[in-house]
Order: C-alpha cells, then structure tokens, then sequence
C-alpha cells in the first residue's frame, strides 16, 4: 500500500467523536473491503443484545442478573426509578462525604484495601490525576502478601492517624481483602487507633463486610450492586469515591463516560468507535483471539490503562464456552506499558520478531512542555515522533495498528476512554457469541484456593514428633493425590518462624520429612 492509498484509507476510515476530541484510525488494520459486509449478521446481532442489554434484560445469564453500568453516569437509562433513584442518591452522597471529608481536616492521607477492579480502576485515576497538591493522597493493599501490606503501612503519614480506609470489597467475603482488612486493622489497633474510626466500607447490601461495618458502627457504608461487575465497577462508589477523596471531578469523569456512551449507540459501525474496535479485535484474531492486543499509551499518566484493560479484557472475552454451550476457548492477551519507554523495550520484537500481536497507540495531542530541547523542537515533540515513527516502523514490516487520538487528558477524557473499552468488549463478545459478564475460571480459583488452606490445615494437624514424607501425609489424612500440594505448603510454613513445621532437607521433595516443630 503507497502513501496515497494510506493517505485515502485514513480519511475514508478516521472515526470521531467530536464533542470528546477523541479519533479513532483503523487504517492501519489490513482488512478487505468486504470485511463490515461479511460481518453484518453479528454487526446487527450486536447492536440488538447491546439494546437489549441497557434496557434491562437479563444480560448475565449465569447469574441471573442485569448489568447495568452504563447507568451509572447515565441515571436516566435505569429501567426503573428505583435503580435510577439508588444511582444519583449514592452520586450525591459521595460528594457530600467527600465535602465533609475535606472541611473536617483530619484525614489527609486514605489507604484503599481491595483486589482485582475493586483496585485496579482507583489506581489508574490515582496516577493519571493524583499530585502533591491533591487534598488526600491515596495507597492501596491490592494483595494478600503480608511483606506488601506491611511496606504500605509503614508508609502512612502521621503512624496512621490521618489516614481514611477503605475497605472495597462487592462480595464482603473476598479472602484477599478480607486478610488485607485485618492486617490493617491489627496494625491501626497496635498503634493505639480506634479502627472504626477510620474505616469505611464499600460493598454490597447485607453482606459480611456490610454486617461488619454496621455492627462495629464504622464512619459510612457505600453501595455496591448486582448488576456492577469488578471489572465494571470504576464508576461506581468503587471508583468514584477514592476519586472525589482525592479531588478529582467526579462529574467530569462521569461525563466523559456517558458522552462516549452516546457516540457508541451510533448504528452505523463506521461512525461507532466502540464497534470498530470490537470489528478490528475479531478481525486481528480471526475471531479466535490469535493475536495478542499491545495497548501503548505515549502519556506517563496512562502508564496503567493496559493494565486496568488487562482484567476488563481478559475476565470478560477468556471463556471457555460460548453461549450455546459449546468448547470455544476465546480470548484476547493484553499487555503494555507506555511509549516512549517501549522503544527500549519490547518493540525490537514486535517489529522484526512473531507476528503475533497488533498494537493499539493512545496519543494526547496537548501537553505541558515549555522548554526547548532543540531549537523549535520540545520534549513532547520528540514523543510524537516516537509514536508515528513507530507506527510507520511497525505498518512497514506488516505489523498492524490502531490509534486512539486524544485532543488532551483530563477526567472527562479519561471517562471517555474506559467507557469506550467496556462497549467494545461488550460488542466483541457478541460477535463470538460468548457471555461477557461472568467469570467461572476465577470462582475456580478461589475454589481452588480453599481446598489448599484446607489441606494445609489437616496436614498441621496431622504432624507429630515423627518425621514423615509429604506421600505419607497424605495418606495418614486421605489426601493421596495431594502429595505435591501437601509439601509445597509443609515447605513454606517451615521456611517461616512460629508456624509448627520442621523440615529435614531430602535429596528430591518426595525425600523431604516433615514434623511439629
């Protein structure tokens, strides 16, 4: 393709969103003229069950459940004015705690406990919109690693007396948030802190966390609802709380999402950028999910977005099954870090290596730069020319591209862009015929998970001053199976003081002996 049939297709194929100042360019995706004809059963099935979907209609078969967060920035598209009603008085009665928060000048710091998109969404607008001069700072325990929890706490301001927690957490019963809530709870009781005092609790209605917080009578409790998946979840209390803590807009986030909202109910698939996405994605992967998704950002402040993408992405379209029940095993990988940093990074071999990616550039027009480093040249000059000599590099060598082109970066635009990412992945999925909205390889891990604390604690309980094998653990507590299970446990309690495991070194595991210590 020369550089006038380039030129053509660009102008031919450029969707934008005008009142956001946001463009999509899909010229650089090598598809056939006939591909939007070839597509236009799923292109119209699409557009149906996405009607269908904000209108109310069990989405979420699964689990018998709407889902529904598109109304969250737009209330008025609740299919009753309970759920809409629920929406604006929560939206408010954010604002107004925030206000409170700010005004009454105790707090300064807020520490979020969370996992998963009870973290990842307040992580990407922390370090996208989060300055010295923010009126909170923001830190998360996002993991139930002890060593992670403890490095943060010892990082509060003040020992811990200005800080806010939030405890986030749909379910109430996440056993990584969960550990997270008690580790921190011990360390506030340990440095003489009240925890109720400073404990607040987004999650859902009744559940452990909700009983919690109205039995220990900590400071508020937020909803979090049914229809809001995790990964969905950033503009609800989830997202929007931590945010208005911290000073950001929550308004202006919120009107990004719903103006991109808008321009993605276009029919036309042209002029919907959230459907040429999904198109570009299906026709990339030959709608089997071949080729890996490279989310490259050229904005510091985006540096997370892939990795936000990644579980919004990834939970959503990794499934097994289709709807129908039958063995399709979709999905598309995700991964990225920020241009131009990945110029020393990976791009080597997403030039001249596998082809087996496309990239997706996000490029903000605006920036900040005052100083010449050349003569008429700036910084941001340079990164530019880092992203469209990249994409040239790139197109050149065959490798295809996306790009997302953003006038600047602000809540609003920021809104806009994860509201584009949530639709495409709804589109996609219906193009694949497969459920979005549910995630059963994650139930089966935490499953998974319990059985190991399970079998842990039956081993402890199964030692004795007599040294014995992890095979013949197993068996003395009917565990045959879990041999290699039983000694990776047995292992790591014994490397760890206080935990009632000795271990006497063998030449291989099956070797290794175990006693009470």
């Amino acid at each position: 393709m020369n550089n006038s049939q380039l030129w053509e297709r660009y102008n031919r194929y450029l969707c934008r969103c005008e009142s956001l100042g946001i463009e999509l360019d899909i010229s650089r995706m090598e598809f056939p003229d006939s591909f939007f004809d070839d597509m236009s059963a799923e292109i119209i099935r699409a557009f149906a069950e996405m009607s269908e979907l904000e209108h109310g209609a069990i989405a979420n078969p699964d689990e018998d459940r709407m889902v529904g967060h598109y109304w969250l920035r737009a209330p008025e598209l609740a299919p009753n004015a309970e759920l809409r009603s629920l929406i604006e008085q929560t939206a408010d009665k954010i604002k107004a705690f925030a206000k409170h928060v700010h005004q009454q000048g105790r707090f300064k710091h807020v520490l979020l406990v969370g996992i998963g998109g009870s973290a990842l969404g307040p992580q990407l607008v922390e370090h996208a919109f989060g300055t010295p001069e923010s009126p909170m700072s923001l830190s998360f325990c996002d993991n139930t690693d002890p060593d992670g929890t403890r490095r943060t706490l010892s990082e509060l301001p003040e020992g811990g007396a200005s800080t806010l927690v939030l405890i986030v957490s749909k379910s109430g019963g996440t056993k990584e948030t969960r550990n997270g809530m008690l580790e921190v709870k011990a360390a506030f009781e340990k440095l003489g802190h009240t925890f109720a005092e400073h404990a607040v609790a987004v999650t859902g209605d009744g559940s452990k966390l909700y009983k919690l917080a109205k039995d220990e009578g900590w400071l508020e409790i937020f909803p979090i609802w049914d229809w809001v998946g995790g990964r969905t979840s950033i503009f609800s209390a989830v997202g929007l709380l931590p945010a208005a803590l911290i000073g950001i807009d929550i308004e202006k986030f919120l009107s990004g999402a719903a103006a991109m909202d808008h321009c993605t109910r276009s029919g036309d698939p042209l002029k919907n950028p959230a459907m040429l996405l999904a198109l570009m994605w299906h026709f990339a992967g030959g709608g089997k999910g071949a080729k890996d998704m490279v989310i490259l950002p050229y904005k510091d402040q985006l540096m997370l977005f892939s990795k936000y993408l990644q579980q919004l992405v990834m939970e959503s379209l990794g499934k097994e099954l289709d709807r129908d029940g039958n063995r399709v095993e979709q999905g598309i990988a995700v991964y990225g870090n920020k241009g131009s940093t990945d110029q020393h990074a990976y791009i080597q071999q997403l030039r001249d290596g596998l082809d087996n990616f496309f990239v997706t550039f996000i490029d903000v027009l605006r920036d900040s730069g005052e100083v010449e480093v050349e003569p008429g040249i700036r910084s941001g000059d340079f990164l530019a020319g880092f992203y469209l000599g990249t994409r040239k590099a790139l197109f050149d060598k065959q490798r295809q591209s996306i790009s997302i082109t953003v006038t600047e970066l602000t809540p609003k635009e920021l809104g806009a862009l994860i509201a584009l990412y949530e639709r495409a992945v709804g589109f996609y999925a219906s193009l694949v015929n497969i459920n979005a909205y549910h995630q059963p390889g994650v139930e089966a891990g935490k499953k998974a998970a319990g059985r190991v604390i399970e079998l842990q604690q039956k081993a402890l309980e199964a030692l004795g001053p007599e040294k014995l094998t992890a095979e013949e653990i197993a068996s003395k507590i009917g565990a045959e199976k879990e041999a290699e299970t039983i000694y990776q446990v047995l292992n790591r309690l014994a490397e760890n003081s206080g935990r009632g495991v000795s271990k006497t070194e063998g030449s291989t595991p099956a070797g290794t002996r175990f006693a009470a210590a």
